[in-house]
């Protein structure tokens, strides 16, 4: 782990603000790619990546201030929760969109791509800090992350609701399941996916319908192994509820476009 690159007195650099700066380079990269593909302006590209970090940051504050109910949060450091950016960056990018009278699902189209090399980034500034770990683990995959945010103790994991060996001492550091390596890998398999779509003819809307639906299905089963306390239905998380949300609205997105290809075919 390395959570701190550089420090000058109160000045610091991060890895996960380092991996955060490169996840928005890379990604805006694609999508000024993606957008020169489709037809679409290099400028709205690079519009769209400015309101994807604005909207994005917000969006992930507020996120967390709300999950928490606890409005200090917006001000703290930590707190930048991915389906809060999501909402949010999605929010900023649809006004600009409109804004532009640019086709909707044309630009989403060409934005997916763009999403799944950012999560897939971002998620490994989580790895570097020790944030957004799993459960517990015995199993060769399993990480300690004694400097982690939070450390993955015995303590820090009860606080997060999960059951641990009431033997254990609280300051005993446990391997726990890396989701955040679980998640990037996914994400990176997502990206080559929705990469190899934009290259074949395709319906528009059918790109950025199978990221939503593949979205969903990867984080809806990381949930079940992450050590979470915001699970609001038994063992389910707000996330996983989310995560159906976006597969629904994939689906129906993928069978409309299909239907209207079927009826412009009769």
């Amino acid at each position: 782990m390395y959570p701190t690159l550089f420090r000058w007195h109160s000045f610091e650099i991060t890895t996960f603000g380092l991996m955060m700066f490169l996840a928005f380079v890379v990604a805006g990269w694609v999508l000024t790619k993606q957008f020169r593909r489709a037809g679409l302006s290099e400028d709205l590209a690079s519009t769209m990546v400015m309101a994807a970090a604005i909207g994005g940051i917000v969006g992930a504050k507020v996120y967390y201030a709300i999950l928490f109910r606890d409005w200090h949060l917006l001000f703290d450091r930590a707190g930048l929760v991915w389906y809060g950016g999501l909402m949010g960056g999605a929010a900023a990018c649809s006004w600009v969109v409109v804004r532009r009278k640019v086709d909707f699902l044309l630009a989403a189209d060409a934005t997916a791509p763009a999403l799944a090399i950012g999560y897939c980034l971002g998620r490994i500034g989580c790895l570097l800090v020790g944030d957004d770990y799993g459960r517990p683990t015995d199993s060769w995959v399993g990480i300690a992350f004694p400097k982690g945010s939070p450390p993955t103790t015995a303590e820090s994991l009860r606080q997060f609701g999960v059951h641990v060996d009431p033997s254990l001492p609280p300051d005993a550091v446990l391997r726990v399941h890396p989701t955040q390596i679980y998640e990037s890998s996914a994400a990176l398999i997502m990206f080559f996916i929705l990469l190899r779509m934009t290259r074949t003819r395709h319906r528009r809307g059918r790109i950025f319908a199978m990221f939503l639906i593949l979205l969903g299905i990867e984080r809806f089963f990381v949930e079940i192994v992450r050590a979470k306390d915001d699970r609001f239905l038994g063992p389910f998380t707000v996330a996983q509820l989310i995560s159906i949300i976006a597969i629904v609205i994939g689906i129906v997105i993928w069978l409309r476009r299909e239907r209207r290809a079927v009826t412009a075919q009769a």
